[in-house]
């Protein structure tokens, strides 16, 4: 019995002793993140959670999808944060008439040679911008999904693999507005995040008045390279995770799909399709990378419920009911964080 004491203490501190030394080497990893977000900020007012969710994404190694009505700065914000990054980036801007060749590329008939070639498209890039991504229809959007998913695009017979790092950027106006197609589920799930932008407050207007109205906008440098962005993964993929943690997350994403069984069942009749297990992972990932962002070399619950809302939003259909009774999946997320035990 004393000696499974000693030994029991012995693999505690064990575990201590590498904790410290993650957060030792999450603080000296992580100094480069400081620098983007001051650049961002050059150009960026008011939208510190979002700037920290798209790092999030970009230490996780997921995409992300901003949606806000016109003139709030969707496309300026992803722009800003690949002008800070040393790294190739392509814009897309979709529209009706897009073609998936004009995303992905094609092959090319060389005249001298009587061979077909592959022509490279926008989307062999760092960073690409998917620019109002719902104004195209369903097969160009279609046209990510291996590329979103595997890292790689066919182009013919043959499969080419995408650079390394690799990020899908995209912006949408609400369904709401005109001329729009809502994207199909399958990709919507290869969003680790969906970020809603808001209105900023009157302070945060004027100062992007006084900024962007003069004479030469704010220009960001370049302070981050790819290679510190791959490293700052691999740190990140083993911070530590406590096994309370892991089940938190595994009954968030459980609730949504048996939501009687977590103190949600008033909400059952609002939730038609619960978040699949890409959800899980997509949510670990994710809080890993948040706990980078703030120097730390393990998760909290709080990092998990900061970022959560954006990992499971889209990721949960609501029914009939909930649409006629004004309830979108932001609400049922909320109740959601709430009803599930904390540990």
């Amino acid at each position: 019995m004393v000696e499974n004491d000693i030994k029991t203490k012995e693999a505690d501190a064990m575990e201590i002793s590498g904790i410290k030394e993650l957060n030792r080497k999450v603080g000296e990893e992580s100094l480069f993140v400081a620098g983007l977000k001051r650049e961002m900020g050059k150009v960026i007012v008011g939208q510190d959670a979002v700037l920290d969710r798209l790092l999030t994404a970009l230490i996780a190694n997921g995409h992300v999808l901003l949606e806000g009505v016109p003139g709030l700065a969707k496309t300026l914000t992803i722009r800003t944060l690949a002008a800070c990054v040393d790294a190739s980036f392509a814009r897309v801007q979709f529209t009706p008439d897009l073609l998936p060749a004009d995303l992905t590329g094609t092959l090319i008939l060389e005249p001298k040679t009587g061979e077909f070639k592959p022509r490279k498209g926008p989307i062999f890039a760092n960073l690409v911008l998917a620019d109002e991504i719902n104004r195209a229809p369903a097969k160009v959007q279609s046209a990510l999904l291996e590329a979103m998913q595997e890292r790689h695009v066919t182009i013919g017979a043959e499969t080419h693999a995408l650079p390394d790092p690799f990020l899908v950027l995209a912006t949408q106006n609400p369904i709401e507005q005109e001329g729009t197609y809502p994207l199909p589920e399958a990709q919507v799930d290869r969003f680790m995040m969906k970020i809603r932008l808001g209105y900023p407050s009157k302070t945060e207007e004027k100062s992007i008045l006084e900024r962007m109205a003069a004479e030469e906008p704010p220009a960001p440098a370049k302070v981050a390279a790819p290679a510190q962005i791959v490293r700052a993964r691999r740190i990140a993929a083993g911070i530590y995770l406590d096994e309370k943690i892991k089940d938190y997350i595994v009954d968030l994403v459980y609730a949504t799909r048996e939501p009687e069984k977590h103190r949600l069942g008033a909400h059952k009749h609002l939730i038609a399709y619960g978040a699949s297990p890409r959800a899980t992972i997509a949510l670990a990932q994710a809080a890993k990378a948040y706990a980078f962002l703030n120097a730390r070399g393990y998760v909290t619950p709080e990092d998990v419920k900061a970022i959560g809302p954006d990992v499971l939003r889209h990721r949960i259909l609501v029914s009939y009911e909930a649409e006629a009774e004004n309830v979108d999946s932001d609400q049922v997320v909320r109740a959601l964080f709430e009803a599930v035990e904390v540990p």
